[in-house]
């Protein structure tokens, strides 16, 4: 669930390998769960995200957001070194440790249906969105024919929909 199984970890960190990725390329929505993370929004919160992935020897991480989820990566990039500083300090993991886990690579994909980044046609989502409106405008088009009524559909988008 996002930033949420970072900072709780356990079995909420799993690896993604070739058979545990391949087919969800056709399924659409978050299929690898979505959720926002207020503990990540502080900095206790960010430092237990570190210790989970220092524990699972984790050092690329794929995020897949909007600006909120954008922004925290950047966020944790930033503050990364002094986190591991942290952890030594209060005895969570050894100074060893934290040289090898010295650097963590960030990736960030845009994943908003909003499709308001600049750069790109099209965000990750907005394709999905599209073909559920269009469906739904297809199944509610022979009913407001035949009841002679007019539909007003709202659509998720922010400023965009």
């Amino acid at each position: 669930q996002g930033y949420e199984g970072l900072v709780e970890g356990g079995d909420n960190i799993k690896q993604a390998n070739w058979l545990s990725v391949s087919n969800i390329i056709q399924l659409g929505g978050t299929v690898i769960g979505s959720a926002r993370c207020k503990a990540f929004t502080t900095r206790a919160g960010r430092l237990r995200a570190a210790r989970n992935l220092v524990e699972h020897g984790i050092t690329n991480l794929c995020v897949i957001g909007g600006d909120g989820s954008l922004t925290g990566a950047d966020i944790f990039r930033a503050e990364w070194s002094g986190l591991l500083d942290e952890l030594v300090q209060e005895g969570q993991i050894s100074k060893e440790v934290a040289q090898e886990n010295c650097r963590l690579n960030i990736v960030g994909l845009v994943g908003s249906i909003d499709n308001d980044f600049c750069g790109t046609d099209m965000t990750i989502g907005t394709d999905s969105a599209l073909h559920r409106i269009m469906e739904v405008i297809d199944a509610i088009t022979t009913t407001a024919q035949s009841h002679q009524r007019t539909f007003v559909l709202e659509v998720m988008g922010r400023h965009c929909g």
